[in-house]
C-alpha cells in the first residue's frame, strides 16, 4: 500500500454511517442548491471510512493505527 491507515475499525464504521446520513439528509431536507455539495461531502466521508485513511487527519499529524512499517 502507498499509505498507512490512520483510523481504527470503529471510526471507519462511524464514518461510513455518518457519510450515508449526510447524503440522505442532503436530498431529503436540504434545498436544491445545498444538496449536491453536501452529498459530495458525504461521499468523501464514506470513501475515507472505506479506505481507512483520512488525508486531513494525516496533515495534522495523526499517527497510524498499524504501527511502524517493517
Amino acid at each position: 500500500m502507498f499509505y498507512r491507515k490512520n483510523m481504527g475499525p470503529k471510526e471507519r464504521v462511524a464514518r461510513t454511517v455518518v457519510g450515508g446520513s449526510m447524503i440522505a439528509y442532503a436530498f431529503a431536507v436540504a434545498g436544491i442548491a445545498a444538496a449536491w455539495p453536501m452529498a459530495a461531502g458525504g461521499a468523501m466521508v464514506i470513501l475515507t471510512g472505506m479506505v481507512g485513511f483520512c488525508p486531513a487527519c494525516a496533515m495534522v499529524g495523526r499517527r497510524s493505527v498499524e504501527g511502524p512499517r517493517q
